[in-house]
């Protein structure tokens, strides 16, 4: 039986435990348009109700290649005194014979720190469930009947949580939060079928340390950089450095930059394992003060590239505007 070595190579990188113990979380080019996605304490952030709803199709044109999408929604309980921010988000992602499917809401408590009501401090919680499933009808095998491949699809429910902690003015934010809070204390076995365990779909904890500023250039172009430390505590950690042009509050034209650092010396950190880059370019664009639509287009700057055409992922967003609904403040992050 002859096999597509593509569609083989990412078998075995589903199937195989050996160097891979843990599942990346999903994540979005455009997350700086909405931090939801990475930190709890960012709900009720625009003091409106917002709606979020994005899709990637990553490596485009490889077998069995990645395709995510999400939809959030996010506001206050009480627009009065702007102090409790609820959300809601909705995940599902795809990779070869892997889905995961994840339903979390978000809770925000926000400490006014000074009078004109622009700058706070943000304590988030949120909590949630994830099935993770395998298909093994959507899986190549080498030799007929084998134990290992399940038969059908196998899924897991999994609970877990995330904390985490926002700072914002109107031209800065920083931010941190720790995701998969429960991943420490899952057993493996909720991840394993005839006792084979899959471990490539265990999650472990992640942390996101974010932050960025607003800087004016003149009276119709801002300058908008940012950065993220992602952190799994397994696997190299990454860096990501974004720069935004903002045209007569219309228009953002931007990308980012992605690459793997070494911060300290992990145990289990196999040395054969080779940095990680990826470019990104974005445009968001305003259709009206309330509807954002955007779009990124993502580029592995390394030996991957020659073997995808790129990842796609589009983006819209519509802020629902209450009575208390202003432009005199707008919310850049």
């Amino acid at each position: 039986m002859r096999i597509n070595i593509k569609t083989y190579f990412l078998g075995l990188m589903l199937l195989t435990g050996i160097s891979t113990y843990a599942q990346q979380n999903v994540q979005f080019s455009q997350y700086a348009f909405n931090g939801l996605t990475v930190n709890p304490a960012y709900a009720g952030y625009k003091e409106n109700w917002y709606l979020n709803a994005a899709y990637r199709h990553q490596w485009a044109g490889f077998p069995g290649a990645p395709r995510t999408g999400g939809v959030s929604v996010d506001g206050l309980t009480n627009a009065s005194d702007n102090r409790v921010g609820v959300g809601l988000q909705m995940l599902f992602d795809q990779t070869g014979p892997q889905q995961s499917g994840s339903l979390y809401g978000s809770y925000a408590y926000r400490i006014p720190l000074d009078d004109e009501n622009t700058r706070r401090l943000c304590l988030g919680l949120g909590g949630g469930i994830t099935q993770y499933s395998i298909d093994g009808t959507a899986m190549a095998f080498v030799d007929n009947n084998d134990e290992t491949i399940p038969t059908g699809k196998v899924s897991k429910w999994v609970p877990d949580a995330r904390f985490g902690i926002y700072y914002y003015t109107p031209s800065f934010y920083l931010g941190a939060s720790v995701m998969d809070l429960f991943s420490l204390y899952t057993s493996a076995t909720r991840y394993s079928w005839k006792g084979y365990s899959y471990d490539v779909i265990r999650k472990t904890q992640h942390m996101y340390i974010t932050a960025g500023t607003v800087i004016n250039l003149n009276e119709s172009m801002k300058l908008k950089p940012s950065f993220m430390i992602k952190e799994d505590f397994k696997g190299p950690t990454s860096l990501d450095l974004n720069a935004f042009l903002l045209l007569s509050e219309k228009l953002w034209l931007g990308g980012s930059y992605r690459t793997s650092m070494k911060v300290w010396n992990k145990k289990n950190l196999d040395p054969r394992l080779q940095q990680v880059n990826a470019a990104s370019a974005m445009a968001e664009f305003y259709a009206t003060e309330q509807l954002r639509i955007g779009y990124a287009y993502d580029l592995n700057v390394n030996k991957m590239a020659g073997y995808q055409g790129g990842s796609h992922e589009i983006s819209i967003g519509f802020l629902f505007p209450s009575k208390h609904y202003s432009i005199t403040n707008p919310r850049y992050f």
